[in-house]
Order: structure tokens, then sequence, then C-alpha cells
């Protein structure tokens, strides 16, 4: 089903034996052939709802279904040997009940072979993540700015400032109490990631947060660039892939106009 490597495969067991130790490498991608690039550096691939805006072009994340999930869960799986693919259980598939979010997430470890879900959600999902992990389902929690939910939040703003300090660390300590093995913390002050990576006996993975977290994730097409009209504060470019696609097409378009390309090389010739 996927490449094949010298590492063995990771799970929530070795990522939370990693905190305190090695800081953990994770990205978001979508597709085969990214997945089978990370698998050779990263700990953990998460296939995130943000596929949507990504890849489909959606405004935002609630427009996201179940079957795209699974459907791009399916793709990272089959180029991931060694990293712990972690796939999102997206809006409005697992709110309303802990029943329906472990029917949600039950199908989608079915159908794609992930090794765990992730669910936004602080306290107000602790008792949907305790349901979920005392049936055997690894569960990734993520609190502070929760994308699913931004309509609800006034937008994409940092959280954690102020009196708002202590309600995402209680949301934190919660999904970790719950049965969460890691949980990602989104556009947080410094100081609050730094204080909950200090709280916590769990992984942080942080995002927009601080560089002692436990561990990172961005999604690949921000890191390589492909974006050029989006570059949030907390996404470092290590590439500029956008940049080099635009000019290769350009210069393909060029080519095939002038009846450059194909050349001698590019097509074939009778027998002789």
């Amino acid at each position: 089903m996927s490449v094949s490597t010298n590492k063995k495969p990771m799970n929530a067991k070795k990522i939370m034996e990693m905190k305190g130790k090695a800081p953990i490498v994770c990205l978001a991608a979508y597709t085969t052939p990214i997945a089978k690039i990370a698998d050779q550096h990263c700990d953990l691939i998460l296939v995130g709802d943000s596929v949507g805006m990504v890849l489909h072009g959606l405004p935002s994340t609630q427009g996201v279904s179940v079957e795209m999930m699974v459907m791009h869960g399916q793709a990272v799986r089959r180029g991931a040997d060694h990293a712990l693919v972690v796939v999102d259980m997206p809006f409005g598939s697992y709110e309303s009940s802990p029943e329906q979010a472990f029917e949600t997430a039950a199908y989608i470890m079915k159908e794609t072979d992930c090794t765990a879900i992730k669910l936004e959600g602080g306290a107000h999902m602790a008792q949907t993540i305790d349901f979920l992990t005392s049936r055997g389902i690894p569960v990734m929690a993520h609190v502070g700015l929760t994308p699913q939910s931004v309509k609800g939040i006034g937008g994409y703003a940092v959280q954690g400032r102020g009196e708002d300090h202590q309600r995402v660390l209680d949301d934190a300590k919660a999904v970790q109490d719950a049965g969460a093995f890691c949980v990602v913390l989104e556009m947080v002050t410094e100081e609050l990631a730094n204080a909950a990576t200090a709280l916590l006996d769990i992984p942080t993975i942080g995002i927009g947060a601080s560089n002692q977290c436990d561990g990172q994730v961005l999604v690949v097409d921000d890191m390589l660039g492909m974006f050029q009209d989006f570059k949030p504060k907390f996404v470092k470019r290590f590439a500029e892939l956008g940049i080099d696609a635009q000019a290769a097409i350009q210069t393909y378009a060029k080519d095939v106009r002038s009846r450059a390309f194909p050349g001698a090389d590019h097509v074939y010739a009778d027998k002789k």
C-alpha cells in the first residue's frame, strides 16, 4: 500500500514518549507524492481539513466533508510507512455526541488505515475524547485557535492573551486528562505555549506558538511557498515553489505557442 522504509512505524505511544526529548516533526499533507517525501523526515503527518482551502479552494474548513478527508487520508497513507498518519474529523461530523464522533472516527480509520484522528475543541470536547480513547481510538486534540469554529470566535485572532490565558490552559489540561496523546496549540501567545508545554505530560505541537513546544506543524504548501498571497506570521517559507512553478508554466506556454515544444527529443519516429 505504501513505500518501504527502514524505519519502524510510529504510533501514539512513541509520540508520547518523545515528550521533552527530540522535537516532534509534523507536516500537514494531502497527497501521495508529498507523503512519500514527508515520510522520510517526519514523525507525524497530519491530513488536515485545511485541504479544503489549500487544494479545493474553499473559503474555510467548514465545507470539508468526511468523504473528502477519507480520499486524502487514503492518498497520504499510500505514501507513508514510518510517520504516524492522523486524519482530521471535519466540521459537523463529531460535535453532536460522543456516539457520532465514534461512528465518524471508526469509519475514517477503517477506510484510510490511519493511526489516529484529530478533533478541535477543549474542555467541552473532553467527554467525547474520553469516549473515543476508551474505545481504542487515539486522539490528537487541538486547542487555541480552532479554524472550524472561527466564525464563532471572531476570526483568525491570536488566542490566550489576558484573561483568555487560563481558559486555553484549562482546555489543554482537559483534553490531556480525557486521554488525548498530544495536543496542537494554534496561534497562541509564546508565553501560553511555554506554560502549556511545562504543564502537560503529553506533547504539545505548535503552529504559531513557540519553539519550546514539543513539536511543530506547518501546512506543507505554506512552507514550500506555493501561495504568494498567503503568508501568516507563523509560516516560514523553506522554498518558493510557487514562483518556480509560475516561471516553469510560463516557459511551457511560450514553448508550445512557438512550437519549440515538443522537440525532436520528445517525439517518436517510425522504426527503420
